[in-house]
């Protein structure tokens, strides 16, 4: 697949001076191959074209340095998303989907810290007081003439340094979640400004006062509970499936439901699914023309919002957004009854549960669950990608990349680009690499009888004796 792919992008990036570089497609390739069987360490592909056939077959014999590979897959991550796209192009022209209908979910993926690691706002005032505390205590048995108290093997100067630069550190981390505040309050001050107007607004039309509890100021202060992550202070602490919280980030996919290849992902440290709607549209509408305009959104009950379903309108797709939680043993007659009528001045949300009432409605919801959870569940589950292996959001975009590509050439491309269907011969690599998987086959099968037949022979000459 990666012969087929437009790497000129990835060519023109190198000045031709030095020594001889790998060319990109082969270091594109053992990225890939190495996702697709669970291998994402650049240490551990390097060590595997020593040691596994198909990595050496690939790497046509050659042995690229673990730094080369790590470099490579850091310096290129917007060109592995043009890769991505390209092989969208190709399902496209190959007619394998028509990108109508598709499916956004998301899921949490560890990052590359420990949320022990990670320091909160109320934590930091307490340490913050205990080492300034203890730095004191250490000057004053420095300058003391009779240091006859200070342990044995104690160095006060090297004990000293360690808490400046453990407070030095702690003065970081508490710039950090002051400068997180105030963007938050800045947000949450807008907002709060728009819905005392509407308040206000509503109270001059019926001059009543508005009913419900009057919105709570945002204050610009720190909350105790804010935290920054001293490895990765752009992840954040997040509740996981199965209960508890660690320090993740937050993957985000729209899938094509016909297909199931991943259309655009994105990494993002926000824990709320509601704010992934617009900017998961946007990217959408980024792509090249015939996949940018799909006709239908499906999405679950944690995205839901009057905003979201505005959001899709706008950009002239059809949402389908469940509004809450369905029971799981309704009554058998609601799968064969359609809704009432539907009002003429009925609001755009009120028209999407009336459309997720019906059979065609109920229908096409139900492909959401068997397509895009699907993708997260190959993707941790078999691939075994649960975890980023570089830090920082922008990295980590980087770093979903590759699964994103192996995704979409291991699971689905491959199949049709080997000639599944007759959409295209096998090229003589392929054909190469197939000869020799399959005379590795026969070689562990004569071995593995052979291994089976020597046993039985000792086993019946032990027994005869």
């Amino acid at each position: 697949m990666v012969e087929g792919l437009d790497l000129s992008e990835l060519e023109r990036a190198y000045a031709g001076r030095g020594s001889d570089a790998y060319h990109p497609a082969t270091l594109l390739s053992l990225l890939i191959y190495g996702y697709a069987t669970g291998m994402f360490s650049s240490r551990k592909i390097e060590r595997a074209t020593y040691d596994s056939l198909a990595f050496r077959y690939i790497a046509c014999n050659r042995h690229p340095d673990h730094d080369t590979l790590a470099t490579f897959r850091k310096r290129f991550g917007k060109e592995f998303s043009d890769a991505f796209v390209q092989v969208l192009q190709v399902a496209r022209e190959n007619q394998i989907s028509k990108f109508g209908t598709v499916s956004l979910d998301g899921s949490k993926i560890h990052a590359n810290a420990s949320r022990h690691s990670a320091l909160s706002s109320g934590h930091i005032e307490k340490i913050e007081a205990q080492l300034k505390a203890e730095v004191q205590e250490l000057l004053a048995l420095a300058e003391a003439a009779d240091q006859s108290s200070v342990p044995d093997g104690v160095s006060l100067p090297d004990e000293i340094k360690r808490r400046e630069d453990r407070l030095a550190a702690i003065a970081a981390a508490k710039a950090k979640i002051e400068a997180r505040a105030k963007e938050r309050f800045e947000r949450e001050k807008a907002e709060y400004d728009a819905k005392m107007a509407a308040r206000a607004a509503k109270e001059a039309k019926t001059g009543k006062k508005p009913g419900g509890r009057e919105p709570k100021a945002p204050a610009p202060t720190p909350r105790t509970e804010d935290q920054v992550n001293l490895t990765d202070e752009e992840s954040r602490i997040m509740k996981v499936a199965g209960g508890g919280f660690e320090q993740c980030y937050n993957a985000q996919a729209v899938v094509d439901t016909e297909s199931m290849l991943v259309m655009v992902a994105q990494v993002t440290n926000a824990a709320n699914d509601k704010e992934q709607v617009a900017p998961m549209v946007e990217k959408v509408q980024s792509l090249p023309e015939g996949l940018n305009q799909p006709g239908t959104l499906l999405i679950d009950s944690g995205y839901f919002s009057e905003k979201n379903v505005a959001t899709c309108e706008a950009a002239q797709i059809t949402p389908l957004i469940a509004p809450g939680r369905e029971g799981h043993y309704p009554d058998w007659r609601e799968r064969f009854t359609e809704p009432e009528p539907l009002a003429a001045d009925a609001s755009p949300v009120e028209k999407m549960k009336h459309t997720l009432k019906t059979k065609a409605g109920r229908a096409t919801y139900a492909l959401r669950k068997q397509t895009v959870e699907p993708v997260f569940g190959i993707i941790k589950s078999v691939m075994g990608f649960r975890q980023f292996l570089m830090r920082g959001q922008c990295a980590d975009r980087m770093d979903a990349g590759v699964p994103r590509v192996e995704f979409e050439t291991h699971g689905r491309i491959a199949s049709a680009v080997a000639g599944n269907g007759g959409i295209r011969a096998p090229t003589t690599k392929i054909r190469r690499f197939q000869a020799v998987s399959a005379w590795l086959q026969r070689f562990r099968r004569l071995k593995s009888d052979r291994l089976l037949g020597f046993c039985l022979a000792l086993a019946s000459r032990r027994s005869v004796a």
